[in-house]
């Protein structure tokens, strides 16, 4: 492979290309794209090849700018593409040695540190990687190690402010086929020598990684397009945990095809700070940069977490000069409230977002702020992330996530009472999302999950409402779970969060199925106001006001809009609707509750609502007395029967508990 094969807008080796894409303005010039095998295009079979390539580029280039801080003005710790190239050669060589082959797992439980980076890679070239969200708790750790068989884990030794050490040592006796622990840094306090008595040798990551030979593979592995190359966790935490396969050929395309459409050219620096267990991270902004000789400029271990980095974006981005301004819609959210100043932001030429969907007013506000397109994208990560963009030679659409990239596919389509295809939707008719091509699934790693994942074969069902318009652009609609239905009647909670998002003092807003006695829900909505605007009953009532004028559908006006100090995310940003459902359902049981402790002198009441393995939602309504002997035992059977009186009319099950 040589460094002269490199395309500016195709990461990877494509002979048939020639210096780019056409613009990509018509079906017709997707089709001229496509007439060539996507095979072909994508010359590496593996992610590890990706990488060769990208270090040929230019050997001495940074590959990983590390600023611990997130700050712009603090000396980067750089890992040039010919050293990252050796750490995660010596990452795999590690993981052989320690008797990984190309269908055992490597989990990581790590931080936004360059370590994660070797070992997420080093982890796919030895065997599978397996990123795990170490912010889970305990037990949902312990079920997706168990899950994906991980025969050595990788992780964030004692420190200060994390508490990942203590997780591994609760959960690693739980994990059966675990047999080595890695430990990265940590304060030294830990054991890194030898066996424990059940067998788990512990070491030092980076002590253990200088002692591996860092010009090629060992095991001299030949790594097929088609071998599995990670498992990614997704759909929840309760439950068997949902693990995605992933092979090289579904990342090397994820990887070609955003580079190819984001046009980020060859050598470019990334703002980064989406955590390595999400597929964004992981692949549209990791490997496609590091594959195309650019450099991922890491805002400190939190990301995007830490508030200096939103705080310090615009001076990062003068500092670094990305092309491509990529972030979740809760980062662009917030990043349009900074300040420019004299910020030189004439770097970029594009602004991408995802995850969830960006506000149009976000997008417009970017749009017009920066003279730049907002290009939205849309996937999974059962499509390896983006499946569906914007195009950049073709009108945007704020609000639309465009067409599907080149060699993939997207219907909106009818499902039948087995969730199985049904036929398509006609233009403008709102169905089910469901998705095919190159970064496709083959299936999840439990069989059982398979079920109703699919509509039709190698088509697989987003659980997303959307519709295509007469040009072929696609309007998601709503997540279907997030539907509200009142009385019988679907309100999708979109067009009243994109309402919220138009005042000037919104910098969050989401909106939610309130549980209701008698009509089943009623729309409740919660903000997040902007830095500096004091919260009060009066702005309260008055974004009521303005969402109520902007609401043209009576039964979707919310009931009330609620303000907090911040609205709950994701690891990765997205705004976390579950715990603003378990919210909403705590503060109306309680009030249906509450005129029991009048009915029965000396009652204590608390109700707690949450996730539920078998239910999926739910509340458990704890019952006390203020001494032992307030409430006789017939007293006692009376309220437990009218807490089950006046639960009875709501959907959610409920627990009775006596403290």
């Amino acid at each position: 492979m040589q460094p002269h094969a490199f395309v500016p807008r195709a990461i990877l080796i494509d002979r048939h290309m020639g210096s780019s894409f056409a613009p990509l303005r018509t079906a017709a010039d997707v089709a001229a794209v496509e007439a060539i095998p996507v095979e072909q295009r994508l010359e590496p079979a593996s992610t590890y090849a990706a990488l060769q390539l990208g270090a040929a580029w230019q050997p001495d280039a940074p590959a990983i700018q590390f600023l611990p801080n997130a700050d712009p003005a603090e000396a980067a710790v750089v890992i040039s593409h010919a050293q990252f190239l050796a750490r995660v050669t010596q990452s795999a060589n590690l993981f052989h040695q320690l008797g990984v082959g190309p269908t055992d797992v490597v989990s990581l439980l790590l931080p936004l540190v360059p370590q994660n980076f070797y070992a997420l890679f080093g982890a796919e070239a030895a065997g599978i990687a397996n990123p795990v969200n170490a912010l889970l708790e305990p037990h949902q750790l312990a079920e997706i190690l168990q899950a994906a068989g991980t025969k050595v884990v990788v992780a964030l030794g004692p420190t200060e402010g994390a508490d990942i050490w203590q997780k591994v040592q609760k959960i690693k006796g739980q994990v059966p086929s675990l047999k080595a622990i890695l430990v990265v840094g940590g304060d030294g306090s830990h054991a890194a020598q030898g066996a424990e008595p059940g067998g788990i040798q512990t070491l030092s990551f980076d002590d253990a990684l200088q002692a591996q030979p860092a010009d090629g593979l060992v095991s001299s592995r030949q790594i097929g397009r088609h071998d599995v190359a990670a498992y990614f966790h997704t759909g929840g935490t309760t439950g068997t945990p949902k693990l995605v396969r992933h092979t090289h050929q579904n990342q090397v395309y994820q990887a070609w095809v955003c580079n190819a459409m984001l046009q980020s050219g060859p050598g470019k620096p990334m703002l980064f700070g989406l955590p390595l267990y999400h597929v964004g991270g992981a692949l549209t902004q990791g490997l496609q940069t590091l594959a195309a000789g650019g450099s991922v400029v890491v805002l400190s271990p939190s990301g995007w977490r830490n508030p200096n980095a939103v705080k310090n974006v615009w001076k990062l981005v003068a500092r670094f000069k990305p092309a491509v301004f990529g972030g979740v819609p809760t980062v662009l959210a917030a990043a349009n409230g900074i300040p420019v100043g004299d910020a030189d932001c004439s770097s970029f030429h594009t602004i991408s977002g995802g995850g969830s969907g960006i506000p149009v007013a976000v997008g417009q506000a970017l749009s017009d702020r920066f003279k730049v397109p907002v290009l939205e994208v849309y996937g999974m990560t059962e499509t390896a992330s983006v499946h569906t963009i914007s195009y950049p030679d073709r009108p945007v659409r704020l609000g639309s996530v465009g067409h599907a990239v080149p060699y993939s596919r997207v219907r909106v389509v009818k499902v039948d009472a087995n969730g199985n295809d049904a036929g398509d939707c006609a233009v403008d008719e709102i169905g089910v999302v469901a998705m095919a091509g190159p970064g496709v699934l083959t299936g999840y790693l439990n069989a059982i999950h398979n079920q109703n994942a699919f509509v039709a074969p190698g088509w697989v069902n987003s659980g997303d409402l959307g519709r295509l318009d007469a040009e072929g652009y696609l309007w998601i609609t709503g997540r279907a779970k997030d539907l509200i239905i009142r009385g019988g009647h679907n309100i999708d909670p979109m067009p009243i969060e994109e309402a919220l998002y138009q005042h000037p003092d919104v910098a969050l807003a989401a909106v939610i199925g309130q549980p209701d006695a008698r009509v089943g829900e009623l729309p409740l909505a919660y903000v997040q106001l902007k830095p500096g605007v004091e919260k009060s009953d009066a702005l309260a009532a008055a974004l009521h006001a303005w969402v109520r004028e902007r609401t043209p559908e009576r039964a979707a006006i919310p009931v009330q809009v609620l303000l907090l100090d911040a609205i709950p995310l994701t690891g990765v940003g997205k705004v976390f609707k579950p715990q603003l459902r378990w919210l909403a359902c705590e503060s109306v049981f309680t009030q249906a509750l509450e005129p029991l402790k009048q009915e029965f002198e000396g009652l204590t009441l608390n109700v707690s609502v949450g996730a539920d393995g078998t239910h999926g939602t739910l509340a458990t309504v704890n019952l006390g007395a203020v001494c032992a002997w307030a409430l006789n035992e017939r007293q006692k059977e009376g309220a437990s029967a009218r807490v089950k009186e006046i639960m009875s009319p709501f959907v959610i099950r409920h627990a009775l508990v006596w403290a």
